[in-house]
């Protein structure tokens, strides 16, 4: 199963690519994590928010493929432990589909993009910073896949 992440924000700190590639290159082949950085639409003083939103969201729908199994990422989804986690993947990779996460710019994904979503998940009620959303991901990606195959990994 191919794992895209569709993240706005581009040029992260070398600390955030170098976590996670960290993770990426401890998941099999038939478990990819790819990360595409989305440009965040245009904010600055007096900007109008529903515009930069509705760029940002036309940026990540030109990206879909329009099989995947899309997640959104936001604060009001359904949160799930690590191994509620490693369960939705194995059912993601019995699916046959290849999975893409959404991550929206700093307000958030537009409403009509995370409601065309498959599902919602939240990583914490807790508001990330972008770079470590990153990071954390693969690495919950990475501990999903080692429950779901038994390495001793997560203990």
């Amino acid at each position: 199963m191919k794992v895209r992440l569709l993240a706005v924000g581009t040029r992260m700190p070398d600390w955030v690519t170098q976590g996670v590639e960290e993770y990426r290159k401890r998941l099999p082949r038939d478990f990819t994590l790819e990360i595409e950085e989305i440009a965040p639409g245009a904010r600055g003083k007096n900007a109008d928010t529903r515009r930069a939103m509705a760029q940002e969201s036309e940026r990540i729908r030109a990206r879909l493929k329009g099989n995947e199994h899309i997640v959104a990422l936001e604060v009001g989804g359904k949160a799930w432990s690590t191994e509620q986690l490693a369960e939705q993947a194995d059912q993601w990779r019995f699916a046959g589909r290849d999975l893409v996460l959404l991550v929206g710019g700093p307000d958030g994904l537009e409403a009509s993009l995370s409601a065309g979503a498959d599902q919602r998940w939240s990583l914490s009620p807790l508001t990330l910073p972008h770079p470590l959303v990153r990071i954390l991901l693969a690495e919950q990606l990475y501990r999903a896949w080692t429950l779901m195959v038994g390495h001793p990994y997560h203990r």
